[in-house]
């Protein structure tokens, strides 16, 4: 109950922001806002009418002649259909991973099984894919196809691909064996979700054993009395753990603590094995040869060779940085070794990563990450990053009050999305929740769901065609929160206060949610981040580059004490330790894309623990100690991305060269913005993505501005220490 208080009081500062910039009581959004007042019974009804009405009205296409196939009667019903299926049972898979009742997060889940396995069983129907092949042969025989826009084509091509990516040209008894695949995959893969969700795990250590964490971060942790003396309990929490990481002097501390978290989700290990046989078998049966190649037939890169090779090349690009980076670390910690009398065995380990680069940043560049941190309160970054936003695109964010069901949590923000100079209902963009601080069982990182999609209605929707349903995206972090007040009314309390990195990771999430405010398409398959998986995180990647400018850090640094601005020097020593150690940082995204991809394009299975640790060591180049199972904390391969982590990296290069070509010039130019707005964000993914990028850089892309960044600037940077 008390960190609820406090939360509250944390979210309140910022409630109290929007509440004084916008008095927009006259605009009343023309779609009401989801109601979240959810039973775990009716969540269970509502799913199982959801699959009733959507399998009926599957059953009637598949009844039709096939002289009454066309557009409407099958393309068009059935995308109208799949959307009023999505968009309710979006909103009940969601309360797993915010709500704080077991019942209901159990319901969610539930739901989600029963959806994932109508899916598979609607998406094996061969009555429904005959029925899109001859209405597409109807249409191109009557000519009717020609009378089809860019993007209904477009939903056709998709449409029908689906249906040859699930094997539906098989014979029957290959289908069924399909069928039976995917329903035990999907159910796999969301009982790896779960335990990540649920993961409520802890480490313990005494006061001294957490000698040099900071004592703002010492405080939020649970203190109590073990054997006669006082112990602090550690969660996995990002707010929790990482300080330990980066702070923490004794090596045992981080090494505990490292082999602790990386181990926290042994549970997953056997599940993650079940998914990867499933998937090579799924794969040989749709005529594949890997699972990789499978899934990136539809990305920008078209194939796992195609990853494979680009990896290779960028390892072997920054091996050098990397080793010279690793060189630099590891003569720091020989030094600390020898300052203070401990052994020096010549290794350097995971646990010693974060460490080190906090120290050499600190004394290369005399940047202190507890001194920078100061600047960054999380009730001035999160409205100022906010406002940034709405200047750049040209929106405005309105509070809305408080009402019964209004969200899933006390604590959780919710806000209308409006064209900036909205005189009416015709300026609303949609909604948007904020859901900010941690508690138990919520989802442990910051991730961004777009909860409903925008669409243009058809003659099927209930409102009639022709009109607008708006977007919601909800943003779920985890910053660090406000800790208790003094019993001192002399004293001021420190607030909560972000680590730079933390800032980035907003910036960064927050472009996602744009990305599904902004995007106007007429159907909500295509709509904002629904993109090829190697290029949906470029937009925002390209944003986190706003956290390095001097102009935006001016507005976004301000002491939580003093009001002041982070000074001039302050600010060029941030800058540039953008790019101290950058070699090792990305050496350790190959790995975690390297060792996705192997998994993916192995042909038996191996030791995925052995392979996990050995992958690490030989690209990271850092050594791992303890073989710890750390491929079981990967959520990425079993939500979404699985042969796909490398389109983190992929998706930098875009990043980079949208970032150079239009906004280094003058980052905060709001028609850069509308220029970002009207290329990127508001096709989503109604036409290939290639295509958005040459409208938006007026030239096709290259990787000019990422190999600069990382090979000029970064070697400038390191040069100058």
């Amino acid at each position: 109950m008390q960190l609820a208080v406090r939360l509250r009081t944390s979210a309140g500062c910022v409630s109290r922001y929007f509440h004084r910039r916008f008095n927009m009581a006259s605009l009343n959004p023309p779609q009401r806002a989801p109601v979240w007042n959810h039973s775990p019974p009716q969540i269970k009804e509502i799913t199982q009418e959801l699959i009733l009405q959507n399998r009926q009205l599957q059953d009637s296409i598949a009844a039709l002649p096939k002289e009454h196939l066309d557009f409407k009667s099958v393309f068009l019903t059935l995308a109208d259909a799949d959307t009023q299926f999505d968009v309710s049972s979006e909103l009940l898979a969601f309360y797993q991973n915010v709500s704080s009742d077991k019942e209901l997060r159990d319901a969610s889940n539930d739901s989600e099984s029963m959806v994932r396995a109508y899916g598979v069983e609607s998406s094996m129907r061969t009555d429904i894919f005959e029925a899109k092949v001859s209405a597409e042969k109807n249409m191109k025989e009557t000519g009717e196809w020609d009378k089809l826009n860019a993007e209904e084509k477009r939903l056709v091509d998709k449409m029908i691909l689906d249906g040859k990516r699930a094997g539906l040209g098989l014979d029957k008894s290959k289908r069924e064996q399909l069928t039976s695949l995917k329903t035990e995959l999907s159910q796999v893969c969301l009982e790896f979700s779960k335990n990540f969700n649920e993961e409520d795990g802890k480490i313990t250590f005494t006061l001294q054993e957490l000698d040099g964490v900071p004592a703002d971060v010492v405080n939020g942790y649970t203190k109590r009395t073990e054997n006669g003396q006082d112990v602090y309990d550690v969660t996995f929490k990002t707010p929790d753990i990482f300080p330990l990481f980066k702070y923490a002097k004794t090596v045992d501390t981080r090494k505990r603590a490292f082999e602790a978290y990386e181990s926290r989700l042994e549970i997953n290990v056997p599940i993650l094995s079940r998914a990867l046989d499933l998937r090579r078998q799924i794969a040989s049966i749709l005529g594949y040869e890997t699972w990789a190649d499978y899934i990136t037939e539809e990305k920008m890169i078209k194939n796992a060779k195609g990853v494979i090779d680009f990896l290779d090349d960028l390892e072997h690009k920054l091996a050098a940085v990397g080793k010279k980076d690793l060189e630099n670390l590891l003569t720091l910690k020989e030094a600390e070794h020898k300052s203070l009398g401990i052994p020096f065995d010549g290794n350097f380990y995971i646990w010693d990563y974060r460490y080190y680069d906090r120290k050499y940043i600190e004394e290369k560049l005399d940047l202190d990450d507890s001194a920078v941190k100061e600047y960054f309160p999380v009730n001035h970054v999160v409205p100022t990053i906010l406002d940034i936003y709405q200047n750049l695109l040209g929106v405005k964010f309105v509070e809305m009050k408080d009402e019964e069901g209004a969200t899933w949590h006390p604590d959780v923000q919710r806000f209308s999305v409006w064209e900036k100079d909205a005189k009416d209902e015709s300026g609303f963009i949609g909604y948007c929740y904020l859901d900010l601080y941690p508690r138990a069982n919520k989802y442990s990182h910051a991730a961004v769901w777009p909860l409903l999609p925008g669409y243009t209605t058809t003659v099927f929707s209930p409102d009639g065609p022709g009109k607008r349903a708006y977007p919601i995206a909800s943003m779920v972090a985890n910053l660090a929160k406000n800790p208790a007040p003094s019993s001192d009314p002399n004293v001021k309390s420190k607030p909560a206060l972000m680590r730079h990195d933390d800032v980035v990771t907003f910036f960064h999430e927050m472009g996602h949610v744009f990305h599904g405010l902004l995007s106007k398409t007429q159907f909500a398959r295509f709509h904002g981040t629904s993109v090829a998986r190697d290029f949906v995180e470029a937009p925002s990647q390209m944003l986190e580059s706003w956290c390095w400018e001097k102009p935006v850090l001016k507005v976004l640094g301000k002491h939580w004490e003093t009001g002041e601005s982070m000074s001039e020097e302050m600010i060029d020593k941030l800058i540039k330790s953008r790019w101290v150690n950058v070699g090792l940082f990305y050496l350790r995204q190959i790995f975690f894309a390297k060792f996705d991809i192997k998994i993916h394009t192995d042909s038996e299975p191996t030791d995925y623990t052995k392979l996990w640790n050995d992958l690490r060591e030989k690209v990271s180049l850092v050594k791992s100690g303890k073989l710890c199972p750390g491929q079981g904390t990967f959520g990425h391969i079993t939500g979404g991305y699985d042969a796909g982590y490398y389109g983190y990296t992929y998706s930098l290069v875009f990043a980079a060269d949208m970032y150079a070509t239009v906004f280094k010039a003058d980052p905060l130019d709001p028609a850069r913005g509308q220029r970002y707005r009207e290329k990127i964000l508001k096709p989503g993914g109604s036409r290939e993505e290639l295509d958005s990028l040459k409208d938006f850089l007026g030239r096709e892309p290259d990787s000019d501005a990422f190999i600069k960044e990382i090979f000029g600037d970064a070697s400038k940077a390191t040069a100058s220490l």
